[in-house]
């Protein structure tokens, strides 16, 4: 028989936190403020577009992630490293939902294989799963170093939506048997699991959880 697999979200999810504010604050106390000034008031309009429904919220987010990345151009492996590890601490880490994690260590404990599959860059995710213990596998958005050194682009497709459920496929080999996310993007992911849960939903993925009958992670219901 093989083994169980859970499949979780992270941003959302597991914690409240969000790794673009967590690179912001990083890139303030490091010597990078005025270019991360310049990159959130250069993007500010579209994301006010964005939050306005005016053009489409995921497919901009996505494009912050990969020109936030952008700012990372020139840092070594090591710096990146170190970048990951202080936005994994200091802002997933710092605003974890302990009551998600329980469940995701419960699953350990019980031998089932667990995947964190999110939209953050990779070495910050790797950062946060150490968090959480051994054995835990990661698939985030892919962040490149060529001879050590970050390129003008490192980020490669963020790993959200469509992407994520096809790199969860091309990982496991079949469905899920359990899959956790918090927003309609997650829709595929949560759609190829056998069990999905919604965790702290957004109001169309509650929406659609309620009709579907799926369970629900949120508090007072």
């Amino acid at each position: 028989m093989p083994e169980e697999v859970w499949v979780f979200d992270v941003e959302g999810t597991l914690t409240s936190g969000e790794t673009w504010q967590g690179v912001g604050r990083w890139l303030e106390q490091n010597g990078r403020r005025a270019a991360y000034r310049r990159f959130f008031l250069a993007h500010l309009p579209g994301a006010l577009l964005a939050k306005a429904g005016l053009i489409n919220k995921r497919r901009y987010q996505n494009k912050w992630m990969q020109d936030l990345a952008g700012l990372f151009a020139g840092m070594t492996r090591e710096e990146v490293e170190r970048m990951a590890a202080w936005v994994a601490e200091e802002e997933l880490w710092a605003r974890r939902r302990e009551e998600v994690l329980a469940e995701l260590r419960a699953g350990l404990e019980a031998g089932v294989r667990v995947v964190l599959a999110s939209g953050t860059y990779a070495p910050v995710l790797e950062a946060f799963a150490r968090r959480i213990g051994e054995g835990v596998q990661t698939l985030g958005t892919p962040l490149a170093c060529q001879g050590g050194v970050c390129p003008p682009r490192p980020a490669g497709e963020v790993n959200v939506g469509r992407e994520k459920a096809r790199r969860v496929l091309e990982l496991l080999g079949r469905p899920p048997d359990r899959a956790y996310g918090d927003t309609v993007s997650d829709l595929p992911l949560l759609e190829l699991a056998r069990e999905p849960v919604a965790v702290y939903p957004d109001r169309r993925l509650f929406e659609l959880a309620r009709a579907r009958g799926w369970r629900v992670i949120r508090l007072n219901i």
